[in-house]
């Protein structure tokens, strides 16, 4: 398991919609990268770069994150980001 440290967090990816609203089912090329993800791992917080971070989101929690964000990791054959904190937009209620 990835276990991240200080203010990061391990996301997944959710996968990006196949179908429009109205039922047109899109090709892969046309299908936008999402950028909602499910929480899988999340650090310790801690004093980074001199502040204190308190960590608010949690594992199983789906976010929308900036769509540069991360580093993209392949562990046991799945994709996965690491992301600071700070690079998570807001979390999905």
């Amino acid at each position: 398991m990835l276990k991240p440290l200080m203010d990061r967090v391990v996301l997944k990816m959710c996968e990006a919609e196949e179908t429009t609203a109205s039922g047109i089912i899109l090709s892969s090329g046309s299908k936008e990268k999402p950028q909602i993800a499910e929480v899988i791992a999340v650090g310790e917080g801690g004093i980074v770069d001199g502040k204190e971070v308190k960590m608010i989101v949690k594992k199983g929690d789906r976010v929308v994150t900036n769509k540069y964000s991360g580093t993209e990791v392949k562990y046991e054959g799945e994709d996965y980001i690491i992301v600071k904190q700070s690079d998570i937009l807001a979390v999905v209620e």
